[in-house]
């Protein structure tokens, strides 16, 4: 009889593991807040890829607000914006080599914004960017657009840009003669 009864309570707690197994197996995944996503072109000759986390505006006060005048952003969300170039180019008339950077921007409240190409392609966020390991430096001037919930990286014939809330930060890229 207590042989009886151990072997019905190891079927019960076995089973219960089984369903709570199952039970768990079934819930579906939550969408991603700040989804990864992938932009790839071709610019002045130059096969262009930018990696980056597509955070939403959610209503907030993106610039100025959620990422702060005056300092180092991503780019992107969680992991640092990666931006790709398989030659040589010119972005704003400076030479950057071909090969993978991690993309910042240092937003301004007025006047031109800072863009930033970084040898550490690989960082979580600007976390522990460290500005000595920086391949490129250049200013450029945003440009009211419509507004876009989700960050968007897009690219054009003239370069490429970073299009969030209601702002456009143009990025000019042109070919290398030097290469």
């Amino acid at each position: 009889m207590k042989r009886s009864f151990q072997i019905k309570a190891m079927s019960f707690f076995l089973c219960a593991f089984l369903a709570s197994t199952i039970a768990f197996a079934q819930t579906e995944a939550k969408p991603l807040a700040s989804p990864r996503d992938s932009v790839s072109g071709t610019v002045a000759g130059a096969n262009i890829t930018i990696w980056y986390g597509s955070p939403s505006v959610k209503g907030r006060k993106v610039f100025g607000g959620l990422e702060p005048y005056g300092k180092v952003y991503r780019a992107g969300a969680n992991e640092a914006t990666t931006f790709t170039t398989d030659k040589a180019i010119l972005v704003e008339g400076k030479p950057l080599p071909a090969g993978t950077y991690a993309f910042f921007v240092i937003p301004q409240e007025k006047g031109q914004w800072t863009v930033i190409f970084n040898k550490t392609a690989k960082q979580w966020g600007a976390y522990k960017y460290d500005e000595s390991k920086d391949a490129l430096r250049v200013m450029v001037t945003p440009k009211e657009t419509a507004m876009h919930e989700r960050l968007v990286y897009l690219i054009n014939q003239k370069g490429f840009s970073m299009d969030w809330d209601k702002l456009s930060i143009p990025v000019t890229i042109t070919a290398n003669p030097a290469m």
